[in-house]
């Protein structure tokens, strides 16, 4: 459907996963095309030469491959849960780079030649900033889940997986309340549907959210 929107994405990225579920929440009509990282189709490297997931290629043709950009988009055009007004951009973008830099070095430590128990117990200290503003209230950016939750989340749920018996002991348990609550949503459970790869000349499954996912 040349009308709506394409998205090319691949389940378990994380980056992927935060624009899927901003675009399931604002309730916007997409054609989804699942991607093999390793055999990229030529559609989505002529949209998007970097090669990375996800790509957002609009109906006038406008591009969009910056994960929290499409998040922005898709918010600007209906925001029902007000993510947007709630949003700490200086707190996704520590995490972004900071916390994204110790658990890369953690999970690859031989790609990085890095100390992984370095990385983690500095990954854990940055968790020990998210318990504080979760003993506040019970989600990042207020009483009701929003943009920082959904952008950090997919990589915390990350670094709890690479050792999922030390996470359970080591990390704040409001955290791990934090992010068990986040997985085991409706929206997750939405946005991490499989699919089949998309291959060049087939249409893309079209999807549209609920009014409100819980």
């Amino acid at each position: 459907m040349a009308d709506i929107p394409i998205l090319y994405s691949f389940r378990r990225c994380p980056y992927a996963m935060r624009a899927r579920m901003a675009l399931t929440v604002s309730e916007t009509m997409y054609s989804h095309r699942e991607v093999v990282l390793r055999d990229k189709p030529p559609a989505m490297l002529a949209a998007s030469p970097k090669g990375t997931v996800p790509v957002l290629v609009l109906a006038d043709g406008l591009v969009i491959d910056e994960s929290l950009d499409i998040m922005r988009w898709a918010l600007a055009q209906h925001d029902p849960e007000r993510w947007v007004p709630r949003a700490d951009a200086a707190l996704v973008m520590e995490f972004d780079e900071g916390f994204k830099h110790h658990l890369d070095r953690y999970k690859y430590s031989g790609r990085y030649d890095a100390d992984p128990i370095a990385h983690r117990a500095a990954g854990l200290a940055m968790l020990a900033k998210l318990d504080e503003r979760l003993a506040r209230h019970a989600f990042l950016d207020g009483a009701e889940r929003g943009f920082s939750d959904i952008a950090l989340f997919p990589f915390v749920r990350q670094f709890a997986g690479v050792d999922a018996d030390w996470f359970a002991v080591n990390a704040p348990q409001r955290v791990r309340d934090w992010l068990v609550g986040l997985v085991t949503s409706d929206l997750f459970d939405r946005v991490m549907v499989r699919f089949a790869p998309w291959a060049e000349g087939e249409a893309g499954r079209t999807e549209r959210a609920a009014t409100r996912c819980h």
